[in-house]
């Protein structure tokens, strides 16, 4: 009974460990959420995420209504769609956060958890982004560059501006990493 009793307490001290070793490194960090502090990555290990550095004033803009639909459509099979507002390029994000918040909620119904506003080009990207483009051998060059990263965070494709939410090789990708588990 003793020793029974001895591996519940030392599995009690180790589940903890074990638990914060299930983040993956790319995901081990936290960010400021737009609009409600700030936010642990780890809390979607596990998931597909589709990260998207967004902007209100882009010819670009309209694929947040793309980007919700597909974050409706997949995210009971375990897809996130996680946005991050620039103004890097163009100066095309210039709102508040209370401003960039209401512009997405009102104009697209954006559901999915979006990010406080920061830096995604290079030479200042914040440490995300930077280990998003080490992973995926891409940065962002514009307004909507979409990276799509596995469940066990290993593995970051990276998708131009240009390549829309519901373009057939993205949605493929997304269909063809969510079936792995």
């Amino acid at each position: 009974m003793n020793l029974l009793r001895a591996l519940l307490v030392v599995s009690a001290l180790t589940l903890p460990a074990a638990a914060l070793a299930a983040c993956p490194a790319l995901l081990d960090q936290r960010m400021d959420s737009l609009m409600q502090g700030e936010a642990s990555l780890c809390q979607y290990s596990g998931k597909v995420l589709l990260v998207v550095n967004t902007a209100s004033r882009c010819g670009f803009t309209p694929q947040y209504e793309g980007l919700e639909k597909l974050y409706r459509r997949y995210k009971d099979s375990g897809l996130v769609v996680l946005g991050f507002p620039s103004n890097d390029f163009g100066a095309q994000e210039p709102g508040s956060a209370k401003e960039i918040a209401q512009f997405c909620q009102v104009n697209y119904g954006v559901s999915f958890p979006m990010f406080a506003k920061t830096r995604v080009a290079a030479g200042g990207a914040n440490p995300f982004y930077e280990r998003l483009a080490g992973a995926s051998g891409s940065r962002p060059q514009w307004n909507f560059h979409k990276y799509l990263i596995d469940r066990r965070g290993e593995k970051v494709l990276a998708f131009e501006s240009r390549v829309a939410p519901q373009d057939g090789k993205l949605v493929a990708e997304i269909e063809r990493l969510l079936e792995q588990k």
